[in-house]
């Protein structure tokens, strides 16, 4: 069954305003090594991404697979799909009161899910982007049941600059006559930089088109993930951003450092626009009055948010003294 999308089911799960949900199906998969055989390694993927994190199609394949630095030879590798991404392949699954959920009750779910698989220990938790804010909360909620946490181009809470962007996103979603189109458009400028667009298109305009190339590739991304994403996912998926750490605050994050046992690896990118570096440094710099255990990385790139799927030569060079072959000769209950 490796790789291939399992599910399990979540049952009378509560949402905001006490709403209850009667049935939530959780779809996974699974790499690498049997569960029950090995450490475990949960990745949660991105606003836009999927449970598929190596292999055919896989997002993460620079990091993840046999002989990588997440060594699958290794490691039990799951990841879940956030319910109502739409990547489960039913339509009857999207989720339409997505102002329901909050990044802590996915993390309440992942952590159900990984219960129906009798796992109650992670070796690590690591994700980009939204997918890290979900490993911070998932630590939130079970201090001791992680060793290594690891968010990367993320922070545990929404700072103000990303709530006012998940504002407009909605607007877009809401009102646009092309929504997805027109918001992932919008969300690129976001996950880019002005440094490193021109390093790409330096003003430069396609052959016999009065386009601009810039223009050109903001309308393609557009078209892109209009052809594969669901408005309602998009819907959710940017919804969630704005609830990130909404049930912390710093002295609750202070405590939650004073009790956890798990390492914490943070990981920033030095141009990022979303998650920026400074709201990174400053989370480091609390943590590390109460806690030994938290280490910061920094990728230096121009390319901004997006740097955690393109560095990948400072990311394997960040990562690989977690992930080490020493882990083999540990004994990690699941």
């Amino acid at each position: 069954m490796n790789g291939i999308q399992q599910r399990t089911d979540v049952f009378d799960f509560t949402l905001e305003h006490r709403v209850n949900k009667r049935w939530i199906p959780l779809c996974y998969q699974v790499f690498g090594q049997p569960i029950g055989t090995a450490p475990v390694v949960l990745v949660n993927h991105a606003l836009t991404g999927n449970s598929q994190v190596t292999g055919e199609n896989g997002w993460w394949n620079e990091l993840i697979g046999e002989n990588k630095t997440i060594d699958t030879v290794i490691y039990t590798v799951i990841s879940f799909n956030v319910p109502g991404n739409g990547s489960d392949g039913e339509s009857k699954n999207l989720i339409e009161n997505y102002k329901d959920f909050t990044t802590r009750h996915i993390a309440k779910i992942f952590w159900k899910g990984l219960h129906s698989l009798n796992i109650s220990q992670l070796y690590a938790v690591i994700g980009g982007s939204i997918g890290g804010a979900i490993a911070w909360e998932m630590a939130f909620l079970k201090p001791n049941s992680i060793k290594h946490l690891i968010p990367i181009a993320s922070d545990w809470k929404s700072s103000d600059w990303l709530i006012a962007n998940v504002l407009v996103q909605d607007q877009i979603l809401n009102n646009s006559n092309n929504p997805i189109h027109d918001a992932r458009m919008h969300a690129m400028l976001l996950y880019r930089t002005p440094e490193s667009l021109k390093a790409k298109f330096n003003r430069s305009k396609n052959e016999n088109e009065e386009l601009y190339q810039i223009e050109s590739w903001l309308q393609h991304h557009g078209k892109k993930l209009e052809s594969r994403f669901e408005l309602a996912a998009y819907k959710l998926m940017n919804h969630l951003l704005k609830t990130i750490g909404e049930d912390m605050d710093s002295e609750q994050l202070l405590a939650f450092a004073e009790e956890t046992s798990a390492k914490i690896h943070i990981v920033a990118v030095n141009s990022d626009y979303f998650f920026t570096a400074e709201e990174n440094r400053e989370t480091y710099k609390m943590l590390k009055t109460v806690k030994k255990d938290v280490m910061y990385d920094e990728i230096q790139s121009i390319h901004g948010h997006d740097a955690f799927l393109i560095e990948f030569e400072q990311l394997n060079a960040i990562l690989k003294n977690i992930f080490t072959t020493t882990t083999k000769l540990e004994t990690i209950q699941v």
